[in-house]
């Protein structure tokens, strides 16, 4: 992709292009604030004009802002103009999908409203709400579909822009999916409409599951909305506690399916099966989870004497959920013990695929760096040998190996800054850590008794809050997207 700037002048930065887009994503946004005043409206709970004040408004700035713009927009990002658009979507979505939630029930502060749109459109799945199940059914419709409408954005993201911006090594699956060198914008178009129909496809595949296993409708789609993105919102503070049994089982085969490169989908669609079953990093994802899953199912039979069913689904279950960073909880798993508290940690730094709506590092990431090792080792023993690593059976590049270690040095660095930040507000050191880890990685709960299984973020302060949701926003974007726009290089024109 060209480093210059879309328009002819190359002296000036033009911020139309990225305004214009932005301004049709918000106009998009408040239009799609209809749904939910139609299900207030039709269920009579009185809470309807708070949506459509919001759609109005929403849609006015945002068509006002796309108007203003238009003379810009050229159909072409330069590569800075692109960064920006990257973090900004992710900026301004969540400022406007918070308006109902101040306007009306939860009538929340602009704070937690805030934490709540960038949770949902991050798809972290932390909630600062409590009283789920009274809440009116606009509201908690329309927290499911902010996680929908992140997790497909960020499936276009990791497969059109983050290669492009050579960002945390994604840049290994340019040529593996889709060659969109020099034209972001038109082939971004033709790999959404391609992806979006995936996914709606899994999402009502997930809905109409739900209801086989005993779900009501309204259940069932907002969990159908919150399972395929990853995102983990429910409708009730038990989160998924209330509804376990079979639909424990379907919500962990669609958590899976979800975390999965959607190339693959994509290829298998085109008559190309061979991919999906010789993924390696989909090889070793499945890996990881059925180690974890029957250790800590044994755990459970073993120490605290559960039958085997209930130990084995809460086990693949809460394992899926979490490293999947869907971020359910059917149980306190925290009551299991010492053990199975680390597990779910380390659970939550690894992440599902790349190119799928899961979050964190990702497995790939893990592989290409125990493959640098391996090389390393191997050179030890064999000073002048020549060795590379390699993934998916091909050499990894110096641009890629340096592009993945860095991005494990920021993501290390900047959990642990979050951490000491959340400590210097008060905050306890489990909660500080996992909290500083349940952010950067889009997990959604944390660990000890205030962010844990089955707490909420309600209770922290309000410098917390803004400190998680900053990091929220960095991890979502892997890191560097985000951070590059605080350099000052990247503004020199």
């Amino acid at each position: 992709m060209s480093g210059t700037a879309a328009t002819p002048s190359a002296h000036t930065f033009d911020l139309r292009p990225v305004g214009y887009l932005i301004g049709l994503l918000v106009t998009c946004l408040g239009a799609t604030m209809l749904v939910p005043f139609a299900v207030d409206l039709v269920v009579g709970n009185g809470q309807w004009p708070v949506f459509l004040q919001s759609a109005v408004l929403t849609m006015l700035v945002g068509g006002l802002a796309a108007l203003a713009c238009a003379s810009g927009n050229t159909g072409r990002l330069g590569l800075q103009q692109t960064f920006l658009l990257t973090t900004g979507v992710w900026v301004a979505l969540p400022i406007f999908g918070a308006i109902p939630f101040v306007l009306g029930p939860p009538d929340a502060t602009v704070t937690d409203a805030f934490f709540e749109a960038m949770s949902g459109m991050t798809t972290t799945g932390s909630t600062v709400f409590s009283g789920l199940d009274s809440l009116p059914a606009g509201v908690l419709l329309w927290r499911s579909m902010m996680q929908w409408f992140g997790g497909i954005g960020i499936v276009v993201v990791a497969m059109v822009f983050l290669p492009e911006l050579r960002i945390g090594g994604m840049q290994i699956f340019r040529t593996e999916a889709f060659d969109t060198l020099g034209k972001i914008l038109p082939r971004a178009a033709e790999i959404a409409s391609q992806i979006s129909w995936i996914y709606v496809i899994i999402t009502f595949a997930c809905f109409l599951t739900y209801i086989a296993v005993g779900m009501s409708g309204f259940d069932a789609i907002n969990h159908a909305l919150t399972t395929v993105s990853t995102g983990g919102f429910s409708t009730t503070d038990a989160s998924f506690g209330a509804f376990q049994g079979a639909p424990e089982y379907v919500a962990s085969v669609f958590m899976l399916l979800a975390s999965l490169p959607f190339v693959r989908y994509v290829q298998l669609i085109a008559g190309q099966a061979r991919p999906i079953f010789r993924d390696s990093q989909i090889h070793a994802y499945l890996a990881i989870i059925a180690s974890f899953t029957i250790v800590l199912a044994v755990f459970q039979m073993w120490v605290d004497e559960f039958a085997v069913e209930p130990s084995l689904r809460e086990a693949v279950f809460n394992v899926t959920s979490i490293i999947s960073g869907t971020g359910y909880a059917s149980v306190n798993y925290q009551l299991w013990g010492g053990f199975a508290m680390v597990a779910f940690f380390v659970l939550g730094l690894i992440g599902g695929c790349a190119g799928s709506t899961s979050c964190s590092v990702k497995v790939f990431r893990y592989q290409i760096l125990l493959s640098a090792i391996a090389v390393q080792i191997r050179r030890i023993h064999a000073p002048h040998g020549v060795f590379a690593p390699r993934f998916e059976d091909r050499r990894v590049t110096p641009e890629v190996l340096s592009s993945v270690m860095a991005f494990f040095v920021l993501f290390i660095v900047s959990m642990g800054v979050l951490a000491v930040a959340l400590g210097l507000t008060g905050l306890d050191m489990v909660t500080s850590l996992s909290g500083a880890a349940t952010a950067i990685g889009n997990v959604g709960p944390g660990l000890g008794p205030i962010i844990g299984p089955s707490g909420y973020f309600g209770p922290l302060n309000d410098t917390a809050k803004w400190l998680l949701i900053a990091g929220m926003l960095v991890g979502r974007l892997e890191l560097m997207a985000v951070y590059v726009l605080f350099t000052s290089a990247f503004w020199k024109i």
